[in-house]
């Protein structure tokens, strides 16, 4: 595939469509599929139907969608970063907020074929990532640039057996595209042309590109009284080979001059590269409850199989790159709440403990996340009978995350990271 990945030392692949390393889900990964939902924390997901984005949630809940519609929305996180009690080999800076702010779009569609099938069409982002640290960042050894985008194209259909029972299933179709960069150290006495001799700065290693792959999800809900329902969604591993090539810029390489022998010189190479990966599945089982015509309460528990994502192998024609990941599978609970005012307006809140999946020997500069709570609030607004407007806002607390990383060429840093985030959401449902 010649738009290339690029190589590195690095400690990640995935993403989004726009993200940050302060996504509202563990590591890398995005929960911005939906405002109606963020409103919650999330709570309910594969149980609740609201709008078309039950696409996204559990395809089995387009079953019960009466009626055609479309949804789409846009998520903006505004995460923040501080660096604290840093040390290292290196000199250099740990500004932090190294994070910047970013757009999450996402878009479904549903229609009806018949009393028992539905037909669903969704666009989202399931995983990102981006750090972009200053370029005399401490720890820019071990990573100073990471910028990975995963979008998703899902077509699904769902079965409606009864009143009671429905099932969904569906494709996905997912470009993941990336750009990874560190500094490699200098120091190095080499030979200039001329003959003379110089100490050599830091050189770089940049990977860029990107790989296409197919995924699928399937989701069941069940309905055994009339105010409670009961959802599990399934999202499947995904599995990316990606090629591309990888730039070593300023790079201290022997030479062997026809006078003065074999000699360090200062050069930059480049080289055909190919990286294989693992994107996690997701298992989410949830439950809704009506209290009665007003209140509503849900309840969900997602697993996320990290352990998929446990090595990253970098092959290439000048120098073979490994880096351990030792990701662990980890585990997301929410509550959330919806209160129905009157036929206009529905307010929404919710609370959430998402684990991380990263071990703390094992965190790095390019993820350097912790456990977090989330708490979020939102509400919806149907002005007129065939259009809602949902918004949220949510608040992201991450437990300080503690990071250790020595290596043989590049040295140490360790540093802790406090991290959250801000994230707003607005989205629009149009039913037809």
């Amino acid at each position: 595939m010649h738009n290339k990945f690029k190589p590195l030392t690095l400690a990640i692949a995935a993403a989004a469509t726009a993200v940050s390393s302060q996504a509202m889900a563990g590591a890398f990964q995005l929960n911005e599929q939906s405002v109606s939902g963020q409103g919650t924390s999330f709570a309910g997901r594969a149980s609740t139907v609201n709008d078309a984005s039950i696409v996204y949630g559990n395809p089995a809940g387009m079953s019960f969608l009466d009626e055609a519609q479309i949804t789409g929305g846009v998520a903006y996180l505004m995460p923040s970063s501080d660096i604290d009690n840093a040390s290292g080999t290196a000199t250099g800076n740990n500004d932090g907020d190294m994070v910047p702010d970013k757009a999450i779009p996402f878009a479904y569609y549903v229609q009806p074929i018949n009393d028992h099938l539905h037909f669903g069409l969704g666009v989202y982002a399931p995983f990102g990532l981006i750090t972009d640290y200053e370029s005399d960042f401490q720890g820019r050894y071990f990573g100073d640039y990471s910028h990975v985008e995963v979008a998703t194209i899902q077509p699904t259909i769902s079965i409606k057996f009864s009143d009671q029972v429905s099932a969904g299933f569906g494709v996905t179709y997912n470009r993941i595209e990336g750009k990874l960069g560190s500094r490699t150290p200098g120091g190095a006495t080499v030979v200039n042309p001329d003959g003379s001799t110089s100490v050599a700065g830091d050189g770089r290693v940049v990977v860029d590109g990107d790989d296409e792959a197919w995924g699928f999800t399937w989701g069941l809900m069940y309905k055994p009284w009339e105010r409670t329902t009961f959802g599990l969604a399934y999202h499947s591993e995904v599995d990316y080979d990606l090629e591309g090539d990888a730039s070593f810029e300023n790079q201290v390489v022997p030479y062997d001059h026809p006078v003065l022998g074999t000699i360090p010189v200062s050069a930059s190479l480049s080289t055909d590269a190919s990286l294989g990966v693992s994107l996690p599945a997701t298992w989410d089982l949830s439950v809704t409850h009506e209290l009665n015509d007003k209140w509503t309460l849900m309840g969900g528990v997602t697993r996320v199989e990290w352990s998929s994502f446990d090595e990253l192998v970098v092959k290439n024609d000048i120098r073979q790159i490994e880096e351990v990941q030792n990701y662990k599978d980890s585990m997301q609970y929410a509550v959330g709440a919806s209160y129905k005012a009157n036929d206009q307006w529905v307010f929404r809140g919710g609370v959430a403990y998402d684990e991380s999946p990263i071990r703390d020997e094992d965190r790095t500069v390019r993820v350097p996340s912790g456990d977090r709570m989330i708490y979020s609030l939102g509400a919806g607004w149907t002005p007129v009978q065939n259009l809602t407007v949902d918004v949220a806002y949510t608040y992201l607390d991450e437990s300080s995350a503690e990071l250790s990383q020595e290596d043989p060429l590049r040295g140490s840093y360790k540093a802790d990271y406090d991290n959250s985030a801000h994230g707003f959401g607005a989205q629009v449902t149009y039913r037809f």
